[in-house]
């Protein structure tokens, strides 16, 4: 059965959270999160491909590079 129905893909998955306040954030140290949005050697993914506004791609983008920094997530891929 093929993923896509007569009215096209399912939704994607939310990215962002929002705290009690309302305020919209990404957290640098939800790995497996951020881990989904980067292609396997290592590149992020473009809004298009992840489906977020412009706000929340910068912050994405953000997110990543503070967990590059911290060590939690590989600046590239460790098979090159």
């Amino acid at each position: 059965m093929s993923r896509f129905n007569r009215f096209g893909p399912g939704p994607k998955p939310k990215v962002t959270e929002t705290t009690g306040k309302g305020v919209v954030y990404v957290d640098y140290k939800n790995v497996e999160e951020l881990r989904r949005m980067l292609s396997p050697n290592g590149k992020i993914y473009g809004r298009k491909r992840l489906g977020t506004t412009a706000r929340e791609q910068a912050m994405i983008s953000q997110a990543i590079k503070r967990a590059r920094y911290m060590g939690l997530l590989p600046y590239t891929s460790a098979t090159l």
